[in-house]
């Protein structure tokens, strides 16, 4: 319209001057300068007019450069709202779980829903977070397509947001809840190092309709329910036991889902596992409370292998004697602690031990000391993952103890996905001395004191590449001159090559004074759960040592662990309890 009009007023216009060659034209002229004027401060106006609406467009970068395989965020904005959402959520193409943001300008209502399927979404509105931000304001200015931004800055969580605005299309909206009240923000830096910027403004009549999802006041849940809900829907969660008792007694029997034996001190339970994919992150997380029992114990979170003849789980039925036994000399039998052609030991996923009477024990005061009410161990055991990939497993938890009450547990399994090439994992279980029917006759792992150790003979049946031992080890003899309270080296052999060695040790234990209400205090100032133990304290789980074995040929090899255990002093004794899986590809 405006550039029609122009060239229609310059032909007016050079008629009007070639006029006055010929003739006075002097009124004609001023008549058509006049037009001229009108035109151009109509098309002035016309080229300033502000938009109804705007779609803008926005990509993520990183030290200048942009992120790939991003879902650009879009937002829509008019007077009344504005809607953050992103091109896969606009077009239908998002993976679930996904969250789209809607603002009320007038109400500064911020609604966040979070669609986490195809049939269940939920909401949460925030009516502060719009109205409390604070800003400090630079005098610099810098054009983003094309518009003239102004700078704002706050600090959030520690970091430095720089948010770059604009007021010439009089709308406000920006990519997240952060400036929504200032303009239009088309840029926003955190640390000078990682930026959303806009890439295209769209200027629009008004916002789609089928944009425009404006949630419900009324049904809608508070911030933190929304925020778990959400949370939780972004991995696997398989709940495998929910605060079921661990104790020694007669009275413990097994039920329909939940086996117990050894007296109660070890209970089991066959549970059912997806497709991980490769690459995932696996953990487990546990939570333990005192019921009753006072003491700090060794606890061990495991699966039971069942593709051998015999597995350990017989022996948790039948006894055991089903067991194959190992020597190596020093007069004693060992059952089902080293792996045969017939026999697989269970593998253990995490090594815990249970502090002094968390929870039970809290009314036992001290001035300064606010007990915690339980003890969380989370354990990262994605290297193990296919041991559960797809199938049906028995996963077991065991704690020692002797006391009627005993403990409360509670176990999950988390799994969350992740994109990688990564190959899935041999695993194969070696060997673990962790005598976990101790309660039912098994003994404890006391071979050391023989210069032969443990050792322990297997047959690959294929190559394996980047071989590495999953080793775990806890000393224990709780006296003063027992292997609990005294370093000692552990040596790792393969094929008779001493492949690593090292003093497991840990000197933190006064860092989880919290947890042990019911520790003893002596004289010197300390309690008992402050001295430094062979690998472990009371309330800690006991992390992997993953040594290197390099690349293993198919065939016969041989894995032996030596410790120099101390001697016996009357009825004491010390234990090694040592637990080893293969890993490699």
């Amino acid at each position: 319209m405006a550039s029609t009009l122009s060239k229609d007023l310059l032909k007016v216009l050079n008629f009007s001057i070639s006029k006055t060659y010929i003739c006075d034209t002097t009124p004609y002229i001023m008549k058509n300068i006049f037009l001229l004027f009108a035109v151009l401060l109509f098309t002035g106006i016309q080229a300033q007019k502000k938009p109804n609406a705007v779609q803008i467009t926005y990509i993520k970068s990183s030290n200048g450069t942009v992120l790939e395989n991003q879902d650009p965020i879009l937002i829509y904005a008019d007077k009344n709202q504005t809607i953050v959402t992103s091109e896969k959520i606009a077009s239908k193409k998002a993976a679930f779980p996904y969250e789209f943001f809607y603002l009320n300008h007038s109400s500064k209502h911020w609604f966040q829903t979070a669609q986490l399927n195809e049939n269940k979404s939920i909401s949460t509105v925030d009516s502060t977070s719009i109205a409390n931000q604070k800003f400090t304001y630079g005098t610099e200015t810098k054009k983003i397509l094309g518009y003239v931004c102004k700078k704002a800055t706050t600090s959030i969580n520690s970091n430095t947001i720089d948010i770059w605005y604009t007021n010439e299309l009089d709308l406000k909206g920006a990519p997240s809840a952060l400036g929504q009240d200032l303009g239009l923000v088309l840029e926003v830096t955190r640390n000078g190092n990682y930026s959303i910027t806009a890439s295209k403004v769209q200027k629009l009549k008004s916002i789609p309709t089928e944009i425009i999802q404006i949630p419900s006041a009324k049904s809608t849940t508070d911030v933190l329910s929304y925020r778990d809900e959400l949370w939780k829907s972004r991995f696997t969660t398989i709940s495998i036991f929910e605060n079921e008792t661990i104790n020694f007694s007669d009275k413990s029997i097994s039920n329909d889902s939940i086996f117990r034996f050894a007296a109660g001190t070890v209970i089991a339970k066959k549970i059912k596992v997806g497709k991980i994919p490769n690459g995932s992150q696996v953990f487990i997380d546990l939570k333990e409370q005192s019921n009753g029992d006072a003491y700090d114990r060794t606890g061990s979170v495991f699966v039971i292998p069942t593709n051998s003849k015999i597995s350990f789980f017989d022996a948790l039925q039948n006894g055991k004697a089903v067991l194959p036994l190992y020597e190596n000399g020093n007069g004693k039998q060992y059952q089902g602690v080293v792996k045969t052609n017939e026999y697989t030991p269970v593998v253990e996923l995490m090594r815990f031990f249970t502090p002094f009477g968390v929870n039970h024990f809290n009314y036992l005061k001290m001035k300064n000391k606010d007990w915690e009410e339980a003890v969380f161990y989370r354990q990262d055991i994605s290297d193990l993952a296919s041991v559960l990939n797809d199938q049906e497993v028995i996963v077991g938890v065991f704690i020692g103890n002797y006391d009627q009450g005993g403990h409360k547990v509670s176990l999950n399994l988390t799994i969350h996905e992740e994109e990688s090439k990564a190959k899935a994992k041999k695993v194969i279980s070696l060997f673990n001395t962790l005598n976990v029917m101790e309660m039912a006759g098994q003994d404890y792992a006391t071979m050391f004191n023989s210069d032969k150790g443990l050792e322990v003979k297997f047959t690959l049946t294929e190559d394996v590449a980047n071989a590495k031992l999953r080793y775990i080890t806890t000393g224990h003899g709780g006296w003063g001159n027992g292997d609990e309270f005294v370093p000692k080296k552990n040596s790792i052999f393969l094929d008779n090559q001493e492949t690593f060695s090292f003093t497991p040790w840990k000197t933190d234990c006064g860092s989880y004074r919290n947890y042990n209400p019911a520790s003893g205090n002596f004289e010197n100032g300390l309690s008992s759960s402050d001295y430094s133990r062979s690998n472990w304290c009371p309330g800690t789980t006991t992390n992997p040592l993953f040594i290197d074995l390099g690349n293993l040929n198919a065939g016969e090899h041989t894995i032996t662990i030596k410790i120099p255990q101390g001697e016996n002093e009357g009825n004491s004794f010390s234990s090694w309890n040592v637990s080893g899986v293969l890993i490699g590809e």
